[in-house]
């Protein structure tokens, strides 16, 4: 029984229980964080349950091994041993099937590896079973004596490791390096204290060695989230690195690549690309961070401080950039920019570069300057503002003015009619044009509550007029397809002309011709029901994008707006001035009144005339001018 006592006196359940412990850690992590639930972290779990069994298998172990003479059953003692080995050599298959998961191997080396690791696991399972019976392996005797045997552990040990090395080393290129040497750091002090417990006879913290994987991997790959085939973190690191060298004054330079087809269908990016990707990370500046913000989104941060020759590595790996393009051929989007103090305040820089694609042509290197920050901000206040505006839901508001452009009559000689424009007065910024916030009211749905109101302060300004003795005939209001496709339009018009207390053929109605099919049928129905009250049509811009001549006709349109870029065409070439003479005569002869627009001299003027226009709309007559001096352009009724 000596031998079993001088064995004992070697162990200490300290190092099983710590392991216990953090097990526990492990699991109360692994249900309060956010992780993403794929292969490889399924392996990690395991390994977590794995390295629990070792724990207490290891405990058990010992307890009864001190109790052999008071219960000389020895049976329980072998199977809590062999059930910490297993658990322990469990451990490494699921090691091996972790790191195969990010590396991509082509099946047959797939599966290659997995055979190994399971057949390795069978044979030492088995040589657990096998020693202790045949008296070759670990056993105890009748007097409680303890004999090892063939040490097979700490072979099979070993060769999990090589086999783990080797998998890191020939496919290095495939996994982040950060995380090869994270684990790498990880696994050598594992051996290390495995060594110093050997020396010293021990066996107490064998289980302990097994957690610090885990740990390196919980932090490198998911907790922290590294992802392991391109080393990139995620938004919450992105948003931790901005504020941390925002608070110690650090300069960063960002550089921002788009890959738009990786944000479609949750596509993964091909094993060349993550290469090309690594390369950039690793070999251009120094302790560069990598980020991925989407699908096809990545930033790559630089710290400006330890790379002082930032520019030149700049250009050079966009030079790089250029090279590898032709074999890849992914459309993309680059973007560079200098920290600046507002977007690392308010964290803006992943909306702010989103705001930039929108703007930038596909294929393009754009590096931003001071007036792009400006612009950025500027549009989040005008879409404050015009939320606010939404919100108000006062068809007088201030904030949104009415300009009018005047159209020439050219049968009467007069001015009788007008197009109503939109304009922005705001108080930080003062006039807005609709090619500004145009747009950014599309995004936001707001643009429907700007047209009420237009349509509202237009309504009331003829009152005004009329009331005055002007001869107005009638003032046209755009409406978007956004406006159309709102169930209660008609319904709308119909009442805002119906308080201001104006016949409805005062008010036209401009739209776009629409290349959508359940557009079109909105359209139509909606030009139906508000035809018979009054209200008159234009189709707007026709000669720009999509015209459908057999959907035209079927629309009750009853003037035909000829764009500017027509008055262009017809001023430089004669097929194109025949071609839109031709236009104009055929739409004329059908009823529909023609009107130009663009008109800006005396030459367009008499071509147009030439060219069957019965209204002229340009700056020859008039630039746009606030409503209330239309009376200066209508005569009064005699």
């Amino acid at each position: 029984m000596s031998d079993t006592v001088t064995f004992f006196q070697n162990y200490t359940p300290v190092g099983d229980i710590l392991t216990l412990a953090l097990c526990i850690l492990f699991i109360v992590l692994i249900k309060t964080a956010y992780i993403n639930k794929t292969k490889a972290f399924m392996y990690l779990k395991i390994n977590v349950v794995l390295l629990f069994g070792s724990a207490i298998s290891n405990i058990l172990y010992h307890i009864l091994l001190n109790y052999l003479d008071v219960y000389p059953i020895k049976l329980p003692v072998y199977i809590f041993r062999t059930t910490y080995h297993i658990c322990l050599f469990g451990m490494f298959v699921h090691y091996v099937y972790y790191m195969k998961e990010p590396m991509r191997l082509d099946e047959r080396h797939d599966k290659r590896y997995g055979l190994i690791a399971v057949i390795g696991f069978a044979v030492l399972a088995l040589w657990e079973v096998i020693g202790t019976v045949t008296h070759l392996g670990y056993y105890i005797d009748d007097n409680n004596g303890i004999h090892m045997g063939f040490p097979l552990f700490p072979i099979g040990y070993v060769a999990y490791l090589f086999l783990l090395g080797y998998l890191l080393i020939k496919y290095r290129d495939k996994v982040f390096k950060q995380v090869i040497m994270g684990v790498t750091i990880t696994v050598g002090l594992s051996v290390l204290i495995l060594c110093v417990q050997q020396v010293h006879r021990q066996s107490s913290y064998t289980s302990a060695t097994f957690t610090f994987p885990v740990i390196a991997l919980l932090y490198l790959v998911h907790s922290n989230p590294y992802n392991i085939s391109s080393g990139a973190l995620g938004i919450a690191a992105f948003e931790d690195k901005i504020k941390s060298s925002y608070d110690k004054k650090k300069e960063l330079l960002f550089m921002s690549l788009y890959l738009p087809e990786f944000d479609k269908n949750g596509r993964t990016y091909p094993d060349e690309i993550l290469s090309t990707i690594r390369y950039f990370v690793t070999n251009f500046f120094k302790e560069a961070n990598l980020f991925q913000l989407s699908g096809g989104h990545m930033i790559m941060v630089i710290d400006t401080e330890l790379n002082p020759r930032y520019m030149e590595s700049n250009s050079k790996m966009i030079g790089e950039f250029n090279k590898v393009y032709p074999i890849y051929k992914n459309d993309y989007k680059i973007v560079s920019i200098m920290s600046d103090d507002r977007l690392s305040a308010n964290k803006d820089y992943s909306a702010f570069i989103d705001y930039i694609h929108r703007k930038m042509p596909m294929n393009s290197i754009y590096r931003i300057e001071e007036k792009d920050i400006n612009e950025f901000y500027d549009q989040r206040y005008i879409l404050s503002q015009l939320e606010d505006i939404v919100k108000r839901k006062d068809l007088n508001d201030p904030r949104v003015e009415v300009y009018c452009q005047p159209v020439f009559n050219i049968q009467k000689g007069i001015y009788d009619t007008a197009e109503a424009l939109m304009r922005l007065k705001l108080p930080e910024l003062g006039m807005v044009f609709p090619d500004v916030f145009i747009p950014i009211a599309e995004r936001s749905n707001c643009v429907h509550m700007l047209t009420k109101i237009i349509l509202n302060k237009t309504c009331r300004q003829i009152n005004t007029m009329i009331k005055r003795g002007y001869n107005v005939r009638r003032i046209s209001v755009n409406f978007s397809i956004f406006d159309v496709r709102d169930n209660d339009f008609c319904s709308t018009v119909q009442r805002i002309i119906r308080e201001n207390e104006i016949e409805h053929n005062k008010i036209a109605i401009e739209i776009t011709e629409s290349q959508n099919e359940s557009d079109f049928e909105i359209i139509k129905e909606r030009i139906n029901e508000l035809k018979g009250s009054g209200i008159k049509f234009y189709l707007d811009d026709f000669g720009t994008g999509y015209s459908n001549f057999e959907r035209i006709m079927e629309l009750p349109f009853d003037i035909i707006k000829f764009d500017r870029s027509l008055v262009i065409a017809s001023s430089n070439d004669q097929k194109m001035k025949e071609m839109v003479s031709h236009l104009a005569k055929m739409f004329s002869d059908m009823n529909y009144a023609i009107l130009y627009e663009g008109i800006e001299d005396e030459e367009d003027e008499a071509r147009c005339k030439e060219m069957s226009a019965k209204y002229l709309q340009g700056y020859k007559y008039s630039r746009p001018i606030p409503i209330k001096e239309l009376t200066e352009y209508f005569s009064k009724i005699s």
